[in-house]
């Protein structure tokens, strides 16, 4: 009798916690602050890859001249998120992945802008480097999400460049 009331209390003890280890979740969202469709798919338990095709913003300023322009955009990350387990354990949200992250990103730009009046002679640039995000998912469905990091740009010209990466987006859970 002892020996089933020990395999019962460690099989549900098993039961309760794999129920409460962190996992990240696939969703879709829409992001209303720079217009953009997000999709962030579960790779693993701490890691996603989030999908984004909407708008970006850029602004340059150099001793001639500076300017800005919103231009149309598909934005990749690779994100792994380190403080699940530390958010599970202080009793805070971690669906949704609410959580912080380092990601690796690429996004491709047109050379078009929407509006603006920063103008590109190329057709295309590239961004590629790392990051560091934190991303939050209120239970009204709000979604705030930052990024900050830098990279490598460069376009069909051949012209190449260091550059800081700062991302904000405000929006909302649409689907999970």
């Amino acid at each position: 009798m002892k020996n089933l009331l020990l395999v019962g209390a460690i099989l549900y003890s098993t039961i309760i916690f794999a129920q409460q280890a962190p996992q990240t979740n696939s969703q879709l969202s829409v992001n209303l602050l720079i217009p953009s469709l997000e999709y962030e798919m579960s790779m693993g338990k701490k890691t996603t890859l989030d999908l984004n095709l909407g708008t970006g913003f850029a602004y340059r300023s150099t001793n001639n001249d500076s300017g800005y322009a919103v231009f149309p955009t598909f934005h990749a990350q690779y994100r792994f998120y380190y403080n699940l387990d530390k958010r599970l354990e202080k009793g805070k949200k971690i669906s949704e992945n609410s959580g912080n992250y380092f990601t690796a990103l690429a996004e491709i730009t047109s050379g078009n802008p929407i509006f603006g009046d920063l103008k590109s002679q190329a057709d295309y640039a590239v961004f590629i480097g790392p990051a560091w995000g934190l991303q939050r998912v209120y239970n009204s469905g709000f979604k705030l999400n930052i990024n900050l990091g830098g990279g490598i740009g460069f376009n069909d010209l051949g012209d190449s460049y260091f550059s800081p990466f700062v991302g904000l987006q405000l929006g909302w859970l649409i689907l999970k």
